[in-house]
């Protein structure tokens, strides 16, 4: 079934969905990523680490700011928000992907090493990228950016906090989005428990995506609440004034449907937006094969989008 760019992937990539299925073993891959790659820089930015004031007073969010060098004052500001299923991750995974961003169009990128679940479950990790956000209209000229051009973007589970952080922004007028990215996003908490949408996959698959959920919705569980849209951004249905709209997906992927389904809510309420399915990719295809064929494809789709939305709406 997989693309044949990525067969020799799949073993890997289903060694690592093993690992994040417990959360033992998601904890010492943490410890891991953060001794290997905190405080990654990228060659020829100026990379910078500030702390933002969460609202809840518990931590001080640590921010990366990744800015072109020598760059001109007034540039637009992305919001970049990591994946990692809400349980794993930093920004500094993703420098290659924010670099892409940069050099395709000049903008600074603002990204929080936000809490995940294991450390506080929802909405810890959310309010804190929401916190950011507002840190940013604050601070606009401390960073040489511009808060009126304001970009959300992030894929899997940064994917879902960036559906999320629009869709507050949107409800709230706290801020204006000129557009949003959220790359194959995890916004459908219900997911594991559709039997139409099961799917055993490499990289994460519908019983990893259960896991994910259940460690990121923890207190919400607990309480026997019901789960808002800021946790999962599937659950609203109403998307009048939303900013447009660049995704994809594979087909693969267990969050193909959710992200089929969002694509045409948004297009039904006239939003414009760029999508595309990538037939026989698994999840986040893109990061963990760019050098192949189909992986490049979607990079310069993405980029490519990005470029045309960039050009239209700043």
């Amino acid at each position: 079934m997989l693309h044949k760019d990525l067969r020799r992937y799949y073993t890997p990539a289903s060694l690592t969905e093993k690992i994040m299925r417990r959360k033992t073993t998601t904890r010492l891959m943490n410890l891991l990523i953060n001794k290997v790659l905190r405080g990654r820089t990228v060659s020829g930015l100026d990379c910078r680490e500030i702390y933002v004031p969460s609202s809840d007073g518990e931590c001080r969010i640590r921010t990366i700011i990744f800015k072109p060098a020598d760059a001109p004052p007034d540039l637009p500001v992305m919001l970049f928000l990591h994946g990692g299923g809400y349980i794993t991750g930093l920004p500094e995974m993703y420098t290659d992907l924010i670099e892409g961003f940069i050099r395709a169009r000049p903008c600074v990128v603002v990204a929080p090493d936000y809490r995940k679940a294991f450390t506080k479950p929802f909405p810890a990790g959310f309010n804190d990228c929401y916190d950011t956000l507002l840190w940013l209209r604050g601070h606009g000229d401390a960073i040489g950016v511009n808060p009126g051009k304001l970009i959300i973007a992030g894929t899997s589970a940064g994917g879902g906090l960036t559906a999320a952080v629009t869709l507050k922004a949107r409800d709230t007028m706290d801020m204006s989005v000129a557009f949003q990215m959220p790359l194959y996003g995890m916004i459908d908490d219900r997911q594991p428990f559709d039997p139409a949408r099961q799917i055993e996959s490499p990289a994460w698959g519908t019983a990893t995506n259960l896991f994910g959920w259940q460690s990121y919705l923890a207190g919400i569980i607990k309480e026997g609440a019901e789960v808002p849209a800021y946790a999962s951004p599937a659950r609203n249905h109403d998307y009048s004034d939303f900013p447009p709209t660049i995704t994809f997906v594979g087909s693969l992927d267990p969050f193909l449907h959710e992200t089929t389904a969002y694509v045409e809510e948004l297009k039904q309420a006239g939003i414009p937006t760029e999508f595309r399915i990538y037939e026989g990719c698994f999840h986040g295809f893109d990061q963990i094969a760019p050098n192949t064929s189909v992986g490049k494809d979607a990079l310069d789709f993405m980029y490519s989008s990005y470029c045309k939305y960039y050009d239209r709406y700043m």
